[in-house]
């Protein structure tokens, strides 16, 4: 498998996520005429939303670009972890989208509401939702298929779209065969509600990744690993930590060998450890090891006593 880096043409998700920001222009545009021409306030609420979405898009694009940069002297990690700084400045901006449409609601409540040219209010919303279905699906199966997160938000952001549109779609129709115009404002405040659960989750994902909480696939996938046979002469592991940006999965623990075994054949042990962990994971992986003797362990941790002035060793571990 090719290398994917930010100069690789052949990059599927960078692609993906370059064709989003080209065909969200579009359909941005054909929403901004749906509700030019019918002056709806949930044609608006639309539009609005899919606005903020060119600017997540435009973010996102520039966060996957940086993600890709390697480790230099000043991130030693790499640039990955902003995938989730992307994934939640997504989430926060539709959130301000889901604010601005209930204010605008609000407005047309006050003010009164007037719609008019339906018929191609209706052609331009139902051409924009279906650009959208195409292309978030497209993005979603690329973003699961390659692991990145960044896609598969971006892909989920655009489906949303597709049933805000619905939505306004949904509600013009009623109000062509009934009149009530108040239909337009209970949908755009349905759809306010609707977008921003969808950014909760978007946010929810951003902070839980730079808190390093545990993933639990990785987490599952490791431990397999360990709890089968050991290699060689590894007879127990211990202190197992386990953190994921991006595409790579950190790994830090301590193993346990026989007493009085050779320092090379504890490295082809722990190696081959190494490699099935690092299989198991199905992803990029750092996995560094603490390698023990048996029966020696507790009397040579005595070392490490104090060397933590305010918490315990074990309290970080």
């Amino acid at each position: 498998m090719p290398v994917i880096t930010a100069l690789n043409p052949k990059d599927p998700v960078k692609k993906a996520l370059i064709i989003s920001l080209c065909v969200s222009s579009v359909s941005l545009s054909l929403k901004v005429g749906a509700f030019w021409v019918t002056g709806s306030s949930a044609a608006l609420s639309d539009s609005l939303e899919s606005v903020v979405h060119l600017f997540a898009i435009a973010f996102v694009v520039y966060g996957y670009y940086l993600s890709l940069k390697p480790a230099d002297e000043d991130h030693h990690y790499g640039h990955e972890r902003v995938e989730h700084l992307s994934v939640g400045a997504e989430g926060a901006i539709i959130i301000m989208a889901g604010i601005s449409i209930v204010y605008y609601a609000i407005q047309s409540m006050i003010h009164g509401i007037s719609i008019e040219n339906m018929g191609t209010g209706l052609y331009l919303l139902v051409s924009a939702a279906l650009v959208n279905l195409v292309l978030g699906t497209y993005i979603l199966r690329t973003g699961r298929k390659y692991n990145s997160m960044i896609a598969i938000s971006n892909g989920k952001h655009t489906l949303t779209d597709v049933w805000t549109s619905a939505g306004v779609v949904i509600s013009l129709v009623i109000i062509h065969f009934t009149g009530w115009l108040y239909i337009d404002i209970i949908v755009s405040l349905l759809m306010a509600a609707y977008i921003s659960y969808e950014a909760w989750k978007l946010l929810t994902f951003s902070v839980k990744g730079i808190m390093d909480t545990r993933n639990i696939g990785a987490d599952e996938a490791i431990r397999g690993v360990l709890d089968s046979d050991l290699p060689g002469a590894i007879k127990d592991w211990h202190h197992l930590r386990h953190r994921t940006s991006g595409k790579t999965t950190w790994v830090e623990l301590h193993l346990v060998f026989e007493d009085g075994i050779s320092l090379k054949q504890a490295h082809k042990d722990a190696t081959i450890l190494e490699r099935k962990l690092i299989d198991s994971i199905h992803s990029d992986a750092v996995i560094t090891m603490h390698l023990e003797p048996r029966d020696a362990h507790d009397k040579e941790h005595e070392i490490l006593k104090g060397a933590n002035k305010e918490k315990r060793l074990d309290e970080f571990i």
